[in-house]
């Protein structure tokens, strides 16, 4: 599984709507005397709130190395001795006993991140006490067209001509990858249209398909689609990284057309939008089509693969 940076733990920590949020979700929902699991512990922070809500016991399971940082953090708060911190991955690990509470904040730019939904599930199956509540209950995933010529500059102007030189086969590549980016509202072309909701109670598959029509709204040139989830955590707190928001460590993600296309008012562009998750780590698939022209593009483009690295995704391997 893949571990963050310690920078990268630190802006985390610093993103304030995001602590707030999930401590507003606690208050609601972790009483005095009760258990928690702090799933991807990383430093600590829900798993110290937990104990200053009045955990009588919080499992901190963490598979990084970040984990000795996180111990060092609750001896300092003088709560280590009511968090066990357990470096492993959760669906190898076992408990005493089930808890009341299971908090995650697997994430991407998206929540469809690594082996965050298995790693939920069968923490809800194997580690939730019947009658036990998730953090957060479900995130939407929403999606629009958009205008954004410099981040499709960046991404792919980079292949263009350069010294003399034709790279152009560089775009085929940039083109086929999702990247975080940040837009504002005005930029989107289109209203936006919800892809999929996870509901954290229910979920049981990290793969996830789903299709989208939109008529746009203003002219424009159509540059490539932006996803962003709104989260809710509790009754009533919830948090949202979409365009227009304040600026959250999420971002947004977006996906590239071939080449851009010039809209006008009224046209009809709709898109086909899977992720599966394969070895780990998920493979986007989009496929868009705008008038009577069809782009289809997907991460495994965008990878640059060895023979070696192939066979290694063969079922037989």
């Amino acid at each position: 599984m893949h571990t963050y940076s310690l920078s990268g733990y630190g802006s985390m920590i610093a993103d304030s709507r995001r602590i707030h949020a999930y401590e507003c979700a606690m208050r609601q929902i972790v009483k005095p005397g009760a258990v928690v699991v702090d799933l991807g512990a990383g430093a600590g922070v829900f798993a110290l709130l937990a104990c200053r809500l009045g955990a009588r016991k919080v499992f901190a399971i963490e598979p990084g190395n970040i984990i000795q940082l996180a111990r060092e953090i609750a001896r300092a708060n003088g709560f280590d001795d009511r968090i066990e911190f357990i470096q492993r991955v959760s669906s190898d690990v076992s408990l005493p006993e089930r808890a009341d509470t299971v908090i995650s904040d697997i994430h991407g730019v998206l929540p469809l991140f690594q082996e965050h939904i298995p790693i939920v599930v069968d923490a809800r199956q194997r580690l939730l006490a019947p009658g036990g509540a998730l953090i957060p209950q479900t995130e939407t995933i929403w999606m629009a067209v958009a205008e954004a010529p410099e981040q499709y500059g960046t991404l792919a102007g980079a292949w263009d001509h350069h010294y003399g030189l034709d790279m152009r086969a560089g775009r085929r590549f940039a083109t086929n990858t999702v990247s975080k980016t940040r837009v504002e509202r005005d930029q989107l072309l289109v209203e936006p249209e919800c892809w999929t909701t996870l509901d954290y109670t229910r979920v049981d598959n990290p793969n996830v398909r789903g299709s989208m029509t939109w008529t746009v709204s203003r002219a424009g040139t159509a540059h490539g689609l932006v996803a962003w989830f709104d989260a809710t955590l509790a009754h009533g707190v919830r948090f949202s990284n979409a365009p227009g928001e304040p600026e959250m460590i999420f971002g947004q993600a977006f996906f590239p057309l071939s080449k851009p296309v010039r809209l006008a008012a009224g046209d009809v562009v709709s898109v086909g939008l899977e992720a599966k998750l394969v070895n780990g780590d998920y493979v986007w698939r989009w496929n868009t089509r705008v008038r009577e022209e069809d782009f289809e593009q997907s991460t495994f483009s965008g990878m640059l693969l060895s023979l070696d690295h192939l066979k290694k995704w063969r079922a037989s391997h």
